[in-house]
C-alpha cells in the first residue's frame, strides 16, 4: 500500500473574476474542511494575493501555473519564483502542455522553471504528455524520456523527491475523452519505473498526478490504481461542486 498522501490540484488556467475565484476558493476551503487529501488551487498570478486571503487558516494549498526562469531584472511581464512565494505559494505547475504548444517552451525550459521553482523554496509540478499523434506512432516512451530526462538531469534524481510529476495524454485534455485507468496505471508505472533504476526510494516517494479530463464520475477509479496519486484537474476544477467530488475520490 502506498504512503504517499494523494493530491489533487485545480489548474483555474485563465478563467475567473476577482469575485469569482474568491467565491470558488471559499466554496472549495469550506468543502474540504476535515478531508485528509492534498488539496492545491492554482489560480492566475493576479488572483494569488485574493485567493491567498480567502484560503487563510484553511487547509487548501495555494499554487500558481507558471513561472519565469529568471529571478528579477528587465523581463517584462515575466513573473519570478520569489514573487510567487510571497504570496504563500507552496507548488507552480511548470511545463504544462499548453506552455509547450502555444508558447513553445522546450524540455530544457521547463527543467530551468523547476529548478527556479525548488530553488524558491517551493515544488514543481512537472507535466509530462504525449499527443495522440505520438501515441499512436508508438513514440510515448521516446517523448516521457525526453520531458523527464531534462528535469532530472538538471536537478539530480535526489531532488526530484520534492517534485510532483504530473501525466497528461494530451488528447484527453479538454477532450472529454479520459484514458482509461489501466492505460493511465501503464504510463505511471512507467514513469515511476523509470526514476526506480536511478533511485528506487525517490521512485517511490514522488508523487504522479493524472490530468486529462478527470471527472467525479471516473476520478475513484483512476485514484484505485496503485501509481495515480492524484490529479492535476482543469475544466472541472472550476466548479466547487465538482471539483470537491473529485476531490473526495481520493481521501
Amino acid at each position: 500500500m502506498s504512503t504517499r498522501t494523494p493530491l489533487v490540484a485545480g489548474n483555474w488556467k485563465l478563467n475567473g473574476s476577482r469575485e469569482s475565484v474568491a467565491s470558488l476558493a471559499k466554496a472549495i476551503a469550506d468543502g474540504m474542511a476535515g478531508k485528509s487529501c492534498e488539496v492545491l488551487v492554482c489560480p492566475t498570478f493576479v488572483h494569488l494575493a485574493d485567493v491567498q486571503s480567502v484560503l487563510a487558516g484553511s487547509s487548501v494549498l495555494l499554487g500558481a501555473q507558471n513561472c519565469s526562469v529568471e529571478q528579477e531584472g528587465a523581463y517584462t511581464g515575466e513573473v519570478s519564483s520569489p514573487m510567487i512565494k510571497a504570496f504563500g505559494a507552496q507548488y507552480v505547475i511548470v511545463g504544462h502542455s499548453e506552455r509547450r504548444a502555444m508558447y513553445a517552451e522546450t524540455s530544457d525550459l521547463v527543467a530551468q522553471k523547476a529548478q527556479a521553482v525548488q530553488q524558491a523554496g517551493m515544488q514543481p509540478i512537472v507535466c509530462v504528455g504525449e499527443t495522440l499523434e505520438q501515441r499512436e506512432a508508438g513514440q510515448l516512451q521516446a517523448v516521457l524520456d525526453e520531458q523527464l530526462d531534462a528535469v532530472v538531469n538538471l536537478l539530480g534524481i535526489g531532488s526530484m523527491a520534492q517534485c510532483v510529476i504530473a501525466y497528461e495524454p494530451v488528447w484527453a485534455i479538454g477532450t472529454g475523452r479520459s484514458a482509461s485507468s489501466e492505460q493511465a496505471q501503464e504510463v505511471h508505472a512507467m514513469i515511476r519505473q523509470k526514476l526506480a533504476v536511478l533511485d528506487a526510494g525517490v521512485a517511490q516517494q514522488v508523487r504522479i498526478l493524472y490530468g486529462g479530463s478527470v471527472k467525479p464520475d471516473n476520478a475513484q477509479e483512476l485514484f484505485m490504481q496503485p501509481d495515480i496519486d492524484g490529479g492535476l484537474i482543469g475544466g472541472a476544477a472550476l466548479k466547487a461542486e465538482s471539483f470537491l467530488g473529485i476531490c473526495a475520490a481520493a481521501v
